[in-house]
């Protein structure tokens, strides 16, 4: 099963997008997360593939579950708020310990995307000291911006995450795929 990442700092939407995304729901409430699990079901390139996503902590009273998602994570949506420069710092951080993580488990490039969160809030967006599609193309990595209230560019986000994968480490897709494959024959029973 593909293991995808929703991180970012707290209040920025990670829990929004991908109830979002899920359930097509969205609440105003603000409950911060420690972690949260989901499985589902996405279709790319025809193809089903099953994929946990990882609601992460935000809050850094919960650093610790967060260390444990970046240890275990095949992908990583990192999202900001477009109203907060402090989640866009942090954002940067997020991306330097997940590179360092992978890094120290000796594996190749990572499969990680920038998600600008609450494009609803356009007239509320702050300057940034960089343009983050600049910022994105730097690293070698897709940008999107979405709204988690609207539900704007949130499958559109997700589907360019396996997108992102195929392109980095197309053999997560191949090898995920055929483990569920394979564990499906294996739990049918004839009668």
């Amino acid at each position: 099963m593909l293991r995808v990442c929703v991180v970012g700092s707290g209040g920025v939407g990670k829990s929004c997008v991908t109830l979002r995304f899920l359930k097509d729901e969205f609440t105003e409430y603000y409950d911060p997360t420690m972690e949260e699990t989901y499985q589902t079901e996405m279709v790319y390139s025809g193809k089903s593939h099953e994929v946990e996503i990882v609601d992460t902590a935000g809050q850094e009273e919960f650093t610790s579950f967060l260390d444990s998602s970046l240890a275990t994570g095949d992908a990583f949506m990192v999202l900001y708020a477009i109203n907060s420069l402090s989640s866009w710092n942090e954002l940067k951080t997020l991306r330097s310990k997940i590179n360092q993580e992978i890094e120290s488990l000796g594996s190749k490039k990572v499969p990680m995307i920038v998600v600008g969160n609450k494009r609803d809030l356009e007239d509320e967006r702050i300057a940034l000291p960089e343009n983050p599609e600049d910022f994105a193309a730097s690293i070698d990595v897709p940008y999107i911006e979405t709204s988690a209230k609207t539900g704007f560019n949130v499958k559109e986000a997700f589907q360019l995450m396996l997108r992102q994968v195929d392109a980095v480490q197309p053999e997560l897709l191949l090898r995920k795929r055929t483990a569920v494959k394979a564990r499906k024959q294996k739990d049918c029973v004839v009668l």
